[in-house]
């Protein structure tokens, strides 16, 4: 009796637990599971829908890229420099087109104890003769100290002799080609004479700094050489001044101290807050800011409408199946989990190969605007996320079709 006792309560308990219903993560497998039988049940409409989240996917990417590009190209001169701190007149919008200050604030900065050394440096834009074509283009100037070691760019350590020449300087190889081949002939023919402005320079080497969208080419050189060609620019005034701090000096305390001795009329920036300071020009000082964030939005939704169509007809089409899983019984939320679970995959099916394409277009496009466009992780995950978001947010508009699986109505 008790083995017949024992066996009926073990049956009662098979029971209770067979109908039990499956835990939360079980049932999003299994709504999964029927998502993706689904979607591949028809696979001309997988493939159109892959192909639309591919897009937006794309388009995001790009458009981010392009919005990345100028912020990133703006401040490598600034990231280039080997300064704690740096003085520049308040008024300066962006390096570019900056406001001079007077030199001898480069001067009163020695004054504050924990500061090492003061630079100043001179930005200018002038024009540049073509070598072979003879026409004229804008080119970035930078001229500073090179004994003074404030400046650290790929190719220019090897040029600090060759640039304490009179009327020497080094070209960026990674200008635009509408500078003519100044690199080419360099390698080829080694320092010759190019026209900068109405002086006759030469070029003694040649560095990397890369465009922006301020600038299409750089040239640097030493401070006198700087000012034989930008004439206008009187000798006492300066555009920048990189500040370096004795070891072991207090960033935060240095820079109070510096304000403390100058007047108003300067600014004291660290190096984070003058790349926030030029990144803020371009954000907001130009509408290439809005433009791109406008553009990647138009993608989201493009991409979302794309979707939402896709699930939305496929529900449709398997209308009398979703009654019929209603009448045995499944939830509103389980069949709700199938659509977001159909999203998912969508997401993940149209993320991977959108993220190859980007990857490529970015080399592409990198070519021929000269400007840096690569892919990064960071990116590529905000991108995910993203799209994650826009093909669960058509599937929760295209959930609204669900409620038509009446199963009174279909049978």
């Amino acid at each position: 009796m008790n083995a017949i006792t024992d066996l009926r309560g073990r049956v009662r308990d098979g029971a209770r637990e067979a109908a039990r219903p499956p835990g939360l993560l079980a049932a999003s497998g299994l709504a999964l599971r029927l998502a993706w039988r689904q979607l591949w049940s028809e696979k001309a409409r997988l493939a159109s829908a892959i192909a639309g989240v591919m897009f937006a996917c794309v388009l995001v990417f790009m458009q981010l890229g392009f919005r990345a590009a100028p912020f990133e190209s703006a401040t490598t001169l600034i990231g280039a420099m080997r300064a704690d701190l740096f003085l520049m007149n308040p008024m300066t919008l962006a390096s570019f087109r900056p406001e001079p200050m007077a030199r001898v604030r480069v001067s009163q900065a020695l004054g504050v104890e924990a500061v090492q050394a003061a630079v100043p440096v001179y930005l200018a834009q002038s024009s540049f003769r073509n070598p072979e074509t003879g026409r004229r283009r804008t080119i970035q100037l930078v001229g500073f100290d090179v004994e003074a070691g404030v400046l650290d760019l790929p190719g220019l350590a090897p040029l600090r002799d060759a640039l304490k020449q009179p009327d020497s300087f080094a070209f960026d190889s990674r200008s635009r080609p509408e500078f003519g081949p100044v690199t080419q002939m360099f390698q080829e023919r080694g320092a010759y004479p190019v026209q900068i402005g109405n002086r006759e320079m030469r070029v003694v080497g040649t560095i990397e700094m890369g465009t922006s969208f301020g600038a299409d080419g750089n040239a640097v050189l030493p401070e006198v050489n700087f000012q034989r060609v930008v004439r206008e620019q009187p000798a006492v005034m300066v555009d920048l001044a990189a500040i370096r701090l004795k070891p072991g000096a207090d960033l935060l305390q240095a820079q109070a101290a510096l304000r403390a001795v100058l007047p108003p009329d300067v600014a004291v920036l660290t190096q984070a807050q003058l790349r926030a300071h030029e990144r803020r020009y371009w954000e907001e000082g130009t509408p290439i800011g809005f433009i791109f964030t406008f553009g990647s939005l138009m993608g989201l939704i493009v991409g979302m409408v794309i979707v939402y169509q896709i699930l939305f007809s496929d529900i449709a089409g398997h209308l009398k199946e979703y009654a019929t899983l209603k009448a045995m019984g499944y939830s509103n939320g389980h069949l709700s989990r199938v659509v977001l679970g159909a999203a998912v995959v969508l997401a993940f099916l149209g993320f991977v190969p959108g993220v190859v394409a980007s990857a490529v277009l970015y080399g592409v496009v990198a070519d021929a605007t000269f400007l840096p466009l690569h892919m990064t992780g960071g990116r590529a995950l905000a991108v995910f996320g993203m799209i994650f978001a826009m093909c669960a947010a058509a599937g929760l508009l295209a959930m609204r079709k669900l409620r038509d699986a009446n199963p009174a109505d279909m049978f």
